[in-house]
């Protein structure tokens, strides 16, 4: 089933960008924002299990230890 969604307060220099971008593909804005949306939706990476594990041995976890380490390593940084 569609879902209507909304962005409310976009800022006027937005807008306009998205306006000329819209009028450049011969679209409409409404027809802009969702090929905008299917391109970045598109763009994501699943990673499959064996990817997974390929990327925890890259960045050198071996044991649960190690991963809750990591973990609260690249949560304190943010």
């Amino acid at each position: 089933m569609p879902v209507n969604l909304s962005i409310k307060n976009v800022p006027d220099h937005i807008a306009d960008q998205l306006r000329r971008r819209a009028s450049r593909h011969h679209r409409s804005l409404q027809g802009e924002l969702m090929s905008i949306l299917e391109e970045t939706v598109a763009q994501e990476e699943l990673l499959s299990p064996e990817d997974l594990l390929s990327e925890l041995r890259r960045a050198g976890i071996r044991t649960p230890s190690e991963a809750t380490k990591f973990i609260r390593e690249d949560r304190d940084a943010r």
